[in-house]
């Protein structure tokens, strides 16, 4: 029998207030296409809802201005972020051609006049430091991330990164990148608490020089 979607959380209306249709059409468009695309494993249908729409949108206060989801994949969080924050400009960069695609197919769906995709690594940008924020989740430990993220932000712009249980352990392993890319006011802020089932963990930086 396959799996089945989890139902939408109370929670979900909450973040994403008149936008919520928008999300819905999309998490509905994820679970429909996700694992046969390969953009999501066979399991997460039962916890789609919770653990990536949610997880992804809790972290909307944080984006302001023009903003990147570097690694986009699915959408999570670059997609789910520009359906709740319609005042920011998002590119969303994705070096694999079948997730570009899928990008692109939601963006014209949904209507999403604020996302730009581009297909291309993070480190192969080429329009230099225009970013105010940049983003990432579940793409690969910060000692690794640092080094295609922080050289796109402006600055005294700012990294938000979606990141797991085991985020401190990661800042000690990137303390070298940490002070080679300039940033200050590292820290981890757990977002969600009492709203979400789990709890969002957010790595934040200034990206001071």
């Amino acid at each position: 029998m396959p799996e089945q979607l989890e139902a939408e959380p109370v929670a979900a209306a909450v973040l994403f207030g008149d936008r919520l249709e928008l999300a819905r059409r999309f998490t509905a468009n994820l679970a429909a296409h996700g694992e046969e695309r390969g953009l999501i494993g066979p399991l997460e249908l039962p916890r789609l809802w919770t653990r990536h729409i949610l997880n992804s949108a809790i972290a909307a206060p944080f984006f302001t201005g023009r903003a990147v989801d570097v690694g986009s994949g699915a959408g999570l969080p670059g997609l789910v972020l520009a359906i709740a924050r319609p005042d920011v400009d998002w590119t969303l960069i994705e070096p694999m051609e079948r997730r570009t695609q899928w990008l692109s197919e939601q963006v014209d769906e949904l209507a999403l006049e604020n996302v730009t995709v581009a297909r291309m690594r993070g480190e192969e940008w080429p329009h230099g430091r225009v970013f105010d924020v940049a983003t990432a989740r579940a793409v690969s430990a910060l000692r690794t991330l640092l080094p295609f993220t922080a050289p796109l932000v402006r600055p005294g712009g700012k990294l938000v990164f979606l990141k797991g249980a085991n985020v401190a352990a990661e800042i000690d392993a990137a303390a070298k990148q940490v002070r080679k890319y300039g940033l200050e006011d590292v820290s981890v802020e757990v977002v969600g608490e009492g709203l979400l089932e789990e709890p969002t963990r957010v790595f934040l930086a200034t990206v001071a020089r």
